[in-house]
């Protein structure tokens, strides 16, 4: 009579068993599953940053071909395509995520970036007027700024660009992209301060280094500031200073100019010896 109820008890341990074994299965899968998760966001930001561009383009690319509908995906392979300056590309790709149903302000700053990286002015000021004026981010105004820059709007840039410096604590770019600003319209003492401004900011960006004495050339200042430069930077900007002083018809400071330059860089200066050669012309007997 006890061997039913024993079979019973049997059956109803495997049973439980069974139940606790599926319970801890599952536990587990969903345990890889989170670590498949993170793993993945890993990978995308590794792509997105320190990977190869065109790599990380096929990387997106093959990933979206499997899961199509994720955003996350779709930015990646957006910014992607920009850093490997497939420029049309990028803005194809940006399009298509700010018509995802959970785009945002930020994507559509991203859209004007690609488009403005592409030469599309138009395009990129309609998108940036639809952001709403309550989406504040450096990176939303310095885009204005360059809108507007290339409006000619210069009272707009200006007030764009003040902002954008208030909105980031690495404003030298921003800076140096202002700066040119003012040196396009021949406001070469304002240009020069913020150069220098710029180069306080950063001084690895030669960019700004090489504006500043253009700034500095076109006041009749040729002399180079001081600031952190090599020795092949300084060559640079000499040559830089002379070619100023030429187009200013210092001829005499810039054949001085030019061959400091060739003197100062640590190996042959090709460009300004050739600058040099053109102006002294060829020697007659």
């Amino acid at each position: 009579m006890r061997h039913p109820i024993l079979i019973s008890l049997c059956a109803a341990g495997a049973v439980i068993l069974s139940g606790c074994e599926k319970s801890k299965s599952e536990d587990v899968d969903r345990a890889f599953q989170g670590v498949n998760v993170i793993d993945e966001s890993n990978l995308n930001d590794v792509m997105l940053t320190a990977g190869d561009p065109a790599e990380a383009v096929a990387y997106f690319q093959r990933t979206l071909s499997e899961k199509p509908g994720r955003i996350d995906l779709q930015r990646g392979l957006a910014k992607s395509l920009v850093r490997a300056k497939r420029g049309t590309e990028g803005v194809s790709a940006w399009k298509k995520v700010t018509e995802h149903e959970d785009a945002t302000d930020e994507d559509h700053v991203d859209f004007a970036d690609a488009l403005i990286r592409n030469n599309e002015w138009e395009r990129a000021e309609t998108v940036l007027d639809a952001v709403p004026p309550t989406f504040e981010t450096f990176k939303r105004y310095r885009l204005e700024a360059m809108v507007a820059d290339s409006n000619e709007n210069w009272k707009k840039a200006d007030s764009f660009y003040e902002t954008a410096v208030g909105l980031t604590t690495q404003p030298a770019n921003v800076m140096n992209n202002w700066g040119y600003s003012k040196l396009s319209r021949g406001d070469y003492a304002d240009a020069e301060r913020l150069f220098s401004d710029a180069i306080r900011q950063d001084g690895t960006l030669f960019t700004a280094k090489n504006n500043l004495v253009l700034a500095r050339g076109a006041q009749g200042n040729y002399a180079i500031p001081v600031m952190p430069v090599s020795q092949t930077e300084r060559a640079q900007l000499l040559y830089t200073l002379g070619l100023t002083a030429i187009k200013q018809n210092d001829i005499e400071i810039g054949k001085g100019l030019l061959r400091d330059a060739i003197e100062t860089h640590p190996q042959h200066f090709e460009a300004a010896a050739t600058s040099l050669a053109a102006l002294e012309g060829p020697v007659t007997n």
